[in-house]
């Protein structure tokens, strides 16, 4: 059930029926759209580990990506987002595995 009680303006929370806070509503959907983004990254992923043609990727992008979502992991841990710190954390080793496979199939 809902609670309005939380200190952000149309922030609802599911709560238990003991009345403990379990997750709130966007977090829900913080979750969906990491399972979204992340999976996003597979295609590339199983197509260079299965073709190990690497000549479309480029190093410096996926550096700097993999930099950046290792920083959103960072501030997920910071504002306690599950969602923020999962999403980026996978999509990390995701981005490190296709900086991996591209310095070795040079």
């Amino acid at each position: 059930m809902f609670c309005d009680s939380c200190k952000y303006k149309n922030h609802k929370t599911f709560h238990s029926k003991k009345g403990k806070r379990v997750i709130d509503l966007h977090e829900i959907i913080g979750l969906v759209a990491a399972v979204f983004t992340t999976a996003s990254f597979l295609p590339q992923v199983f197509k260079t580990y299965k073709t190990k043609d690497t000549s479309g990727l480029s190093l410096t992008m996926y550096i700097v990506f993999f930099t950046g979502v290792v920083l959103w992991s960072v501030y997920g841990i910071y504002i306690n987002s599950l969602s923020v710190i999962l999403a980026n954390s996978i999509t990390a080793i995701l981005a490190l595995y296709l900086i991996f496979l591209k310095l070795k199939y040079k």
